[in-house]
């Protein structure tokens, strides 16, 4: 079994200012992997450069729809040149306008038509949720099954964000085990308790808050996550988030 890689999504460290700002900090805190964002991606030899200089891999990133759409051949010559090798889709509103069965077909019909389109140059598409999808359409189905049964035959994959989907209400285990075909990836993240943290979206440092992140390491591992994207949405304290978080999570890696 191939080693996970532990990564960190740098969305979480914005606050930090410029790309090199927030590598030097990923670099600082321990991590060895990043997953950086379309828009940093718009200068691919500065993203290459940086990488290089901070001693950082990409492996995977986060690349908006409509980029994806719209310039296929820059975003896999930027691909390319980083190194990335999975690209996620983020979900977003302005690919979800509404919670339909039909919206959810379309939207696996063309990220499914997106994964068949960069597999020939060697790129992997796939899905990232956030609550969407884990909610009963009136059909009685969940708009995440739609969207995969739409993509069904295509190379189109998963990062679950196994946050989002315990505050969508629904059991992380269930959907893991149901899609391990698909997964590949995980964003690992934290809730905090009920009513608190309200100033970082109830979000928490991985570890400290009230998922039970052994196992739910363990699960994504079972079901196929090889790289392992450590989130919050909110920090306060950017880099002493990335710090403690890569710090607790290091312990999994020892026995991974």
């Amino acid at each position: 079994m191939t080693k996970p890689v532990l990564s960190l999504q740098l969305f979480s460290l914005r606050e930090l200012g410029s790309l090199d700002a927030q590598l030097s900090a990923a670099a600082k805190a321990g991590f060895q992997s990043v997953e950086p964002l379309g828009h940093q991606l718009q200068d691919a030899a500065a993203l290459s450069e940086a990488l290089v200089r901070h001693g950082l891999t990409s492996p995977t990133a986060h690349i908006g729809l409509e980029f994806l759409q719209s310039e296929p051949g820059r975003v896999a010559d930027a691909c390319r040149a980083c190194g990335i090798r999975e690209v996620f889709v983020p979900q977003s509103a302005t690919f979800l306008p509404a919670e339909t069965t039909g919206g959810w077909q379309r939207l696996g019909a063309e990220l499914g038509r997106l994964a068949e389109r960069y597999a020939a140059d060697g790129i992997s598409i796939g899905y990232h949720n956030k609550m969407a999808g884990f909610a009963l359409l009136p059909t009685a189905r969940y708009g995440f099954e739609v969207m995969f049964e739409a993509a069904r035959g295509t190379p189109l994959v998963w990062q679950a964000d196994i946050a989002w989907i315990s505050r969508a209400g629904v059991n992380p285990a269930d959907w893991l085990h149901r899609y391990a075909k698909v997964l590949v990836s995980a964003h690992v993240k934290d809730r905090a308790p009920e009513g608190a943290n309200a100033d970082e979206d109830g979000w928490a440092d991985v570890g400290a808050g009230t998922l039970m992140w052994p196992s739910l390491w363990r699960l994504a591992l079972a079901n196929g996550a090889r790289t392992l994207v450590v989130e919050h949405d909110s920090p306060k304290r950017p880099f002493e988030f990335a710090q403690t978080s890569f710090a607790y999570l290091s312990r999994f890696m020892a026995h991974s």
